[in-house]
């Protein structure tokens, strides 16, 4: 009896903890996916890497001010705009050698800063980075007189979902998506595998829910060894998508450092993508 007894207060005393994490994580969601640098932190002279880029300000429809950089390319025929939506951590400075080999294909790039991030105003949600999303692309249609048929969305990571969303509600030429996932629910178990964190957030991120409503050309690209985005769920949203559709796998790349492991190649394979639309 007294080892039943300690028994069920051993899983009691579990179950408290178990609980408790839980609630912990779920108050804790927003610290746990957004990691904003703030200006003055990052590089802000742009020009120091070779990018003569200007600031943007505009204006998401909850009032929210949110700034970007945008850059036109090297001389192309290329009629193309790259709308970058870049990952959860950091801010636009942190891009800015990924940048200046982007603009040398010829074509024109857009970057912004969702808000909570950089000079952006206001603290980043899910339901706030899709405004900035689109406020984004309004930006390029409204003021820098651009259409849809010149806009290719680019996002990365967490801006893949940014970017999945936006194709949902504008019209654009195509899409790349870098290191993206499934869902929040997948990269939780991801995470956290030995707890149901999934069932505690309220983020939902459903890329492979909305991409199956997308019908443009998309081009994903992932590192074969991403250690923080698994290159399952990559392949695994590539499969939910409709054709057109091309994976590019880049090999021996983490999550982070795409751009430098891929070099000429994975640039060229960008070029070819959008040569093609």
């Amino acid at each position: 009896m007294k080892i039943l007894n300690y028994t069920l207060s051993i899983i009691g005393i579990l179950l408290i903890v178990s609980i408790l994490l839980l609630v912990m994580i779920s108050a804790l969601e927003k610290q746990m996916i957004y990691y904003p640098a703030k200006y003055p932190e990052g590089f802000w002279e742009p020009e120091r890497f070779g990018v003569a880029a200007k600031d943007c300000w505009f204006t998401a429809d909850d009032d929210v001010k949110l700034h970007g950089w945008y850059a036109e390319g090297a001389g192309s025929d290329l009629n193309i705009t790259l709308l970058w939506y870049h990952g959860n951590a950091g801010n636009i400075t942190h891009r800015l050698e990924n940048m200046r080999d982007l603009l040398d294909l010829g074509v024109n790039v857009f970057i912004i800063d969702y808000r909570g991030y950089g000079k952006s105003e206001g603290e980043p949600d899910e339901a706030g980075i899709y405004k900035d999303g689109v406020a984004a692309y309004d930006y390029l249609i409204n003021e820098k007189q651009h259409t849809g048929d010149t806009v290719v969305l680019f996002g990365r990571s967490l801006g893949a979902a940014v970017a999945v969303e936006v194709a949902t509600q504008r019209e654009i030429r195509g899409m790349i998506l870098e290191s993206a996932f499934t869902d929040a629910k997948a990269m939780a178990r991801v995470l956290m595998p030995f707890l149901p964190v999934g069932a505690m957030i309220s983020s939902k991120f459903d890329s492979i829910g909305k991409i199956k409503n997308i019908h443009i050309p998309v081009l994903f690209t992932h590192g074969n060894r991403d250690t923080i985005v698994p290159y399952e769920l990559g392949r695994k949203l590539y499969e939910a998508a409709n054709h057109p559709k091309e994976f590019y796998t880049i090999e021996g790349a983490d999550h982070n450092d795409t751009y430098i492991v891929g070099g000429a190649a994975y640039y060229q394979k960008i070029k070819e993508f959008l040569e093609g639309l």
